[in-house]
């Protein structure tokens, strides 16, 4: 995290945290969710505008974290926005050795578990978490599961959230949330 979001924290303890305005797409991309996307539906049904700001991207993938109850935000300063996944706190794409490499920048290392749903996804648990494969990468791994780099447990994807600690949907949680 930041110098400076903490001092935030620090600074001003009590800012009222912020559900429903940021998503994080099965790519890794990034929306912002004003009153307007918020009003036409959840996240990933009315996703918002695609924010391209590289650097506010990368500030928030600095600032991207979960708390005790596995809901992910990104820490703003003093306010924590929780973010709306349209799948897995984790995008991964995988590097040439069969590393991960997090939707934030962040390496990760392939744990024993590739789960594939019913729909066709691909999942990779890791020391950080569990992560959908990212599309452009799932040949990659079809490749490393012909030649025994990894073996494929079926799942459902309504079940992840439960069995890998995460929530999807933060502001479906809050009470004061206009969801």
């Amino acid at each position: 995290m930041d110098d400076i979001v903490q001092q935030a924290l620090i600074k001003w303890p009590n800012v009222p945290h912020c559900y429903g305005w940021l998503g994080l797409d099965a790519r890794g991309r990034w929306y912002l969710r004003d009153d307007t996307a918020q009003a036409q539906g959840r996240f990933p049904q009315s996703k918002g505008t695609l924010l391209e700001h590289t650097k506010l991207i990368a500030f928030i993938e600095r600032n991207y974290a979960a708390d005790a109850e596995g809901q992910w935000f990104f820490q703003n300063g003093p306010q924590r926005v929780y973010v709306e996944l349209e799948c897995t706190p984790w995008i991964w794409r995988i590097e040439p050795d069969l590393s991960l490499l997090s939707h934030t920048g962040r390496a990760a290392t392939a744990g024993v578990m590739c789960l594939l749903d019913d729909e066709g996804r691909v999942y990779l648990s890791s020391d950080i978490g569990l992560g959908l494969v990212h599309s452009l990468d799932v040949a990659q791994v079809a490749d490393a599961i012909e030649h025994g780099a990894w073996a494929v447990q079926a799942v459902c994807a309504d079940d992840l959230p439960a069995q890998y600690g995460f929530v999807r949907s933060p502001a479906s949680l809050d009470a004061g949330s206009p969801e």
